[in-house]
């Protein structure tokens, strides 16, 4: 079985689907088709550049595809029943039990608040997650002044994470309009995540940094 397939499952559909319309009702930002599949690129490319095995490739980006939809329970402990879930349909679409155990595993560690990155596919997962930070995934632009979530994401006009495996090193660029929000409130709700990178880019062998606007900040 392949990304590819997973991605098209009717039921996983119905999950992304669900789970988002969950985090819409909640006011948080999109969590839907367009998050997750850059969550599994950004995973894969991890993986990829760095040389582990096509097949390790391609169940970082299952995971990655996978990671949310346990919102479609409760953003509270998303990433446990989300792992819980993803079991039941990796099992039906009759996944080795190994290869069910590594993404389980990722998905179960991806959340800042209990993760940790216990082996590659958890810490690629971690990294391509938390880089996901985009104006796009603001929902109502209208309002952004409201949620500092809103606006952080809203400020962000352009993300880019590079691996570089000769420096080991993997860096976050992001550009940051601070007429929307300050670089300070992108660290008030996002230090924790990019503490997390750390480690995930540690397990990797990596070095993580994070430049805003052209200045190296971590």
């Amino acid at each position: 079985m392949t990304y590819e397939e997973v991605k098209q499952d009717a039921a996983v559909r119905v999950y992304i689907a669900q789970a988002d319309a969950s985090m819409e009702a909640l006011g948080f930002t999109e969590h839907s088709f367009a998050h997750v599949t850059k969550v599994a690129e950004i995973a894969g490319y991890i993986l990829e550049t760095l040389g582990y095995p096509a097949r390790t490739v391609e169940l970082a980006k299952i995971a990655g595809y996978l990671h949310d939809i346990g919102n479609v329970v409760n953003r509270v402990d998303h990433s446990q029943s989300g792992a819980v879930m993803a079991f039941r349909i990796l099992d039906r679409m009759n996944f080795p039990p190994e290869e069910i155990a590594a993404i389980v595993t990722a998905i179960g560690n991806h959340d800042e608040g209990t993760g940790v990155p216990v082996n590659a596919v958890a810490a690629a997962l971690i990294i391509g997650d938390k880089s996901d930070v985009r104006r796009s995934r603001v929902r109502k632009n209208a309002h952004i002044a409201e949620d500092i979530h809103d606006r952080v994401n809203y400020s962000v006009t352009d993300s880019h994470l590079e691996i570089d495996p000769e420096a080991k090193t993997a860096l976050l660029r992001l550009s940051v309009d601070t007429q929307v929000s300050s670089v300070m409130e992108y660290f008030e709700i996002f230090m924790k995540r990019m503490l997390l990178c750390r480690q995930a880019a540690k397990k990797l062998g990596l070095e993580f940094h994070l430049s805003i606007n052209g200045q190296q900040l971590v």
